[in-house]
């Protein structure tokens, strides 16, 4: 796993928690969970092709 994946995710956490702080005090919430919602969604995504990466290591390293 590369260092960059990681810095990738805290800087997309740190800016959805930003975006969510400042739509919940301005009394838009449908919008902030929207928010909070599209960025667990970008790092899911993320992280799938890290996940695709390493079952397709474990078929090669295991010849299946």
């Amino acid at each position: 796993m590369d260092v960059d994946l990681i810095f990738k995710i805290a800087a997309i956490g740190i800016l959805v928690a930003v975006l969510n702080l400042i739509l919940v005090r301005s009394g838009r919430d449908e919008q902030a969970l929207l928010t909070t919602l599209a960025g667990l969604i970008v790092v899911l995504m993320m992280l799938l092709q890290q996940i695709s990466d390493l079952f397709d290591l474990v078929k090669r390293l295991f010849s299946l």
